[in-house]
């Protein structure tokens, strides 16, 4: 049961961790500032900056829509880069050193983008291997352990583990060398795949050009903040091979965004915007797929509303999960998602003209 600091309101659909109802959020000045304090707040205990650095005399980084500017002695918001004595080192994410761990995930994946990506038999033959389901087939599952949001409600957030070790560490040749004959697909994740695109990119240009001649995607599961150039490079794989590219929408209001991941939304939105026209050259498999994490309290059905008009504008065909949320990290207080309140959401997305919607995580509703 949670307090806002604001309108002193007592809730169970507000998080004690961030001490602030929903309708505070959006209408309320003090509202960022008191949502900016908890997310330092999260981050000291990992030895992460406590906000995005902006030093008026820091070294820009640039790989991620962060656009950190990083002091001497300062790190990166990701907390890969460091500015040790005047100069940038970058201590994971190069084509050296990825900080991943890696797995093979027998198809069907839990990959929230597969009930329609080819991985389901769309494509086939030229996408997928098999009329249906990839049964006897996988994954390459690549989790990185790094991440340029802060999500209170992070259901990875053990990943934080991995950077303060800085391991395990493994080089896009080495993580290319990890593919078979079975592997049909590699799917990066985290964490996010946005302070590390450059070894994605490069893992995903070696194993292609190992595995020609047979079907190997490329796929990116991703908040969505990223490089533009660096984005466009990732998605021309992707697009060709197969793969899919899925955004995960925290929010469609700003001040959500920054309230439960402590970054803005703007460029996540500019970036799908501009994949739209991938997504339309390529009808058998979908490449974009969108996703919003349910979080109760928070997420209403206005801003599903919001999320499904945005994307409607683009493409009615986009595939949009929906997903069930459960109490994870600094936002274990809140309750599960609720059935009522999942269906209520999938009929709006429904309503609003999208033509592929579904409900993930069904067993987690209540």
């Amino acid at each position: 049961m949670g307090v806002c600091k604001i309108c002193k309101k007592e809730s169970e659909f507000i998080s004690s961790f961030l001490g602030l109802c929903r309708e505070c959020i959006l209408t309320q000045k003090d509202a960022r500032k008191i949502s900016l304090e908890a997310h330092a707040k999260s981050r000291r205990e990992f030895g992460l900056p406590e906000k995005i650095p902006k030093s008026k005399n820091g070294i820009k980084c640039g790989i991620c829509g962060n656009n950190c500017r990083i002091g001497l002695n300062e790190k990166g918001f990701c907390g890969l880069v460091e500015n040790i004595n005047g100069k940038l080192i970058r201590h994971a994410g190069t084509v050296e050193k990825g900080l991943c761990e890696w797995y093979f995930d027998p198809h069907l994946t839990n990959c929230v983008a597969s009930w329609s990506c080819a991985a389901s038999g769309r494509g086939y033959p030229k996408y997928s291997c098999s009329k249906g389901p990839e049964y006897g087939f996988y994954n390459l599952a690549v989790f990185y352990g790094a991440c340029n949001f802060n999500c209170l409600f992070c259901q990875n957030w053990h990943f934080r583990e991995n950077l303060k070790s800085l391991a395990p560490l493994i080089s896009a040749e080495e993580l290319a060398a990890q593919i078979n004959e079975k592997v049909s697909c590699i799917c990066f994740f985290g964490g996010d795949p946005g302070p590390q695109l450059v070894h994605a990119i490069e893992t995903s240009r070696i194993a292609l050009e190992n595995s020609k001649g047979r079907i190997l995607r490329v796929c990116l599961e991703t908040n969505g903040n990223l490089n533009k150039n660096l984005l466009k490079k990732f998605a021309k794989l992707s697009f060709e091979s197969g793969g899919t590219i899925k955004f995960d929408f925290k929010a469609f209001s700003e001040a959500l965004s920054f309230a439960l991941s402590g970054v803005s939304n703007k460029n996540t939105l500019k970036n799908f915007k501009m994949l739209v026209k991938l997504h339309k050259k390529r009808e058998e498999v979908p490449f974009l797929h969108a996703s919003t994490l349910l979080v109760p309290g928070y997420i209403s059905l206005e801003e599903i509303r919001k999320i499904s008009e945005f994307l409607v504008n683009l493409d009615p065909s986009i595939p949009y999960s929906l997903l069930a949320f459960y109490p994870a990290f600094l936002m274990n207080d809140l309750p599960f998602t609720s059935r009522e309140f999942a269906l209520k959401a999938y009929r709006i997305a429904k309503e609003e003209g999208l033509a592929n919607v579904r409900i993930g995580n069904i067993h987690l509703l209540q």
